[in-house]
């Protein structure tokens, strides 16, 4: 069978452009998802009990703007939950394996973990959590009394981070995507941001909310704040989520 002109590309060029991945020369894949590491867990409620509100996606499409001041009325752990499950929720883990998300990656590599600032989530203490995709919970990270004006100082003092129910940072685990695409990975870590905040933008909406993107911040004070080597792991993206009266 003849090759069209794509395939010959493909293969002319596959090495010149990205040389042989790690995944080419066999070597073990990274882990899908960070684990507890020992941490305190949190069982939130599960995606398939959640009765969340309906909204018509042209709508939502059409409502969708940048929300910085919030009522001060705290998320329920269960609109928490259904956020964290339409950035980042596991679907199904694959015999490859994999994992199938709510949100696209590029090779279905899913680099990205979420820390959250939380400020006022009915059931949870403030301060600073990490999401366990594959089992649904949440790992505590730090809940020392000035965690929140720390991240707001990291974030360029944008008062909205401190003043929001929750603000979420998407960190990179770079090498989950580097060992199937070396330095084009770089490229797909970003593309794979703007999806899952742009998730987030249309379901802050279904638990009457509003979100604000942040990509504001000083990179070396909020790896720091968050126990990244700004290397290997490193925030990509930020956003916050409160409670609005539209």
């Amino acid at each position: 069978m003849k090759k069209n002109i794509g395939q010959e590309f493909v293969e002319k060029t596959k090495y010149q452009y990205l040389g042989i991945s790690d995944q080419e020369k066999e070597l073990p894949q990274p882990p899908l998802a960070w684990g507890a590491e020992g941490a305190n867990c949190i069982d939130l409620p599960r995606p398939e009990t959640l009765a969340m509100p309906a909204v018509d996606l042209t709508q939502a499409i059409e409502a969708r703007k940048t929300w910085r001041k919030y009522t001060g009325e705290p998320l329920s752990l269960a609109e928490l939950s259904y956020l964290l499950w339409a950035t980042q929720g596991v679907k199904q883990v694959t015999s490859r394996p994999t994992t199938l998300r709510t949100v696209p990656s590029a090779g279905a590599r899913h680099p990205l973990e979420t820390f959250i600032l939380v400020n006022q989530v009915e059931g949870l203490r403030p301060g600073l959590y990490r999401y366990l995709a594959l089992e649904h919970q949440l790992a505590e990270v730090c809940l020392e009394a000035d965690v929140r004006e720390r991240l707001v100082a990291a974030c360029g003092k944008q008062v909205f981070v401190g003043t929001s129910a929750v603000t979420f940072f998407w960190v990179a685990d770079a090498y989950r995507s580097v060992w199937r695409y070396q330095e084009r990975a770089y490229r797909y870590i970003y593309l794979d941001a703007g999806h899952v905040c742009q998730n987030l933008y249309l379901a802050a909406q279904v638990v009457g909310g509003g979100c604000c993107a942040v990509g504001a911040y000083n990179d070396d004070q909020l790896n720091a704040e968050l126990g990244l080597n700004g290397v290997d792991h490193f925030v990509v993206y930020a956003a916050t989520v409160g409670k609005i009266n539209t």
